[in-house]
């Protein structure tokens, strides 16, 4: 069977004697002539006038700042950028008036190459292309406290006469669902901001997982900011397996990711009766699939499905090797402490480093079961604090099964957070 990994998938073969559960994602329909479908969502918004109204509505516009994701998310950025352009040209605003900010959060800003993917034909146009650079207090502008939260926003799309927000909404490890509000915090905050708002004990919360985003604190705490940094427009989608569109809704920041979530809860999660001894997991190919820090996502899926002590593989390309942009995510990965000591470190504040979240999250999942990683990646790059490491998924399987028993339980979910176990309480 092909298994997402990298840009073009591995083959895997599966022995039939294997008592195996494969997972596919449901069949979506795909949207033939996104630009146009973009167009038309942008001009028949839910909860917002149409955009060329805003436009009009505002006394004067002298910066638009689009917000798009950055090179870790396979959002189709370029067809998005080209109709929301296109719709503005005609409303009278010129490019050079424009600015992309790609949203990067705390992650490294963007090659080339990656340029070119997110911006398409528009790389060498006359729109300015800015990456948002979480440390660099120059570029932010500070609002004020809340929550315990101290408020640093990108200064280019604070200061912007028209703020558009776009994105793609699909199930997230901790966040319960990426898109809409996502885009500013972490997207667009400063490091204090997602720092605070990434706290130990908001990741620790139950609600802190795939899918919840009712009494979810990062959520919560999002939506708020959210709510006092403004925006005035949001365009966002959801995608198949092959990161084609599926659905788009535009306008009111809420109202478009209620309708994409209520979409993915339909689409995406299948129930299941009771934990398997072993899942298959990864993040869905490139560029999902890039780093071992990313790969942690794929790691709390298989936590979705697996019975304690079980075993998980993780089946990432990790093309970047560990990742992240964070030494200290590298350094605890090779701290030779315990999964136990360094979650416990972690929740009583005596590690508080950048991108703790990820080590938290990790070492959460290694106390539940053990982890193999299958990737580019050798043995001796995978840390020193307990990850398994093997070449292939069938060496992955066949020393799990020493482990398990011939008899023991296999689930496989090869396209990443595209379908999503759900255990039956």
């Amino acid at each position: 069977m092909k298994f997402d990994y990298g840009k073009s998938g591995i083959e895997v073969s599966l022995d039939p004697s294997w008592n195996m559960t494969i997972f596919r994602p449901s069949k979506q329909d795909v949207i033939e002539d996104p630009i146009n479908a973009i167009r038309n969502a942008i001009k028949n918004p839910i909860g917002t006038p149409s955009l060329n109204k805003i436009v009009k509505s505002k006394k004067e516009i002298k910066s638009v700042c689009i917000v798009v994701s950055d090179a870790t998310r396979p959002v189709p950025s370029h067809l998005l950028l080209k109709g929301l352009l296109k719709e503005l040209s005609d409303y009278g605003l010129q490019e050079e008036k424009i600015l992309v900010l790609i949203a990067t959060g705390l992650h490294r800003t963007s090659r080339k190459d990656e340029l070119e993917r997110i911006l398409g034909e528009y790389l060498t146009s006359s729109v300015k292309i800015v990456d948002h650079i979480a440390r660099d207090k120059n570029s932010l502008t500070y609002l004020r406290n809340a929550n315990n939260i101290p408020i640093y926003i990108n200064k280019h799309y604070y200061e912007s006469d028209l703020k558009i927000l776009t994105g793609y909404v699909e199930p997230h490890f901790f966040f319960g669902f990426s898109g809409g509000k996502k885009s500013i915090i972490p997207g667009i905050a400063g490091a204090e901001t997602i720092l605070a708002n990434h706290s130990a004990e908001n990741i620790a919360s139950p609600n802190a997982r795939f899918g919840i985003y009712k009494n979810n604190p990062m959520a919560e705490n999002s939506t708020e900011i959210t709510k006092l940094v403004g925006v005035d427009f949001v365009v966002n989608v959801s995608i198949d397996e092959n990161h084609e569109i599926t659905q788009i809704a535009a306008g009111d920041l809420e109202r478009v990711h209620k309708k994409l979530v209520n979409y993915q809860l339909k689409h995406i999660f299948k129930e299941i009766q009771e934990p398997f001894d072993i899942v298959v997991c990864g993040n869905g190919g490139y560029p999902l699939d890039l780093s071992l820090y990313q790969a942690v996502k794929s790691m709390a899926i298989g936590e979705m499905a697996v019975k304690k002590n079980g075993t998980i593989i993780s089946v990432n390309e990790c093309a970047d090797g560990i990742g992240g942009g964070q030494d200290e995510f590298k350094e605890l990965l090779y701290s030779n402490m315990s999964p136990e000591e360094i979650h416990k470190k972690v929740l009583h504040k005596e590690i508080v480093v950048p991108d703790q979240w990820e080590i938290q999250v990790l070492t959460r999942i290694m106390m539940m079961a053990e982890i193999y990683i299958v990737s580019k990646m050798k043995e001796d790059e995978i840390g020193n604090i307990g990850l398994k490491h093997a070449k292939t998924v069938e060496e992955a399987i066949k020393k799990s099964l020493n482990k398990h028993g011939s008899k023991a339980k296999i689930l496989i979910l090869p396209n990443g957070p595209q379908i999503l176990p759900i255990l039956l309480s």
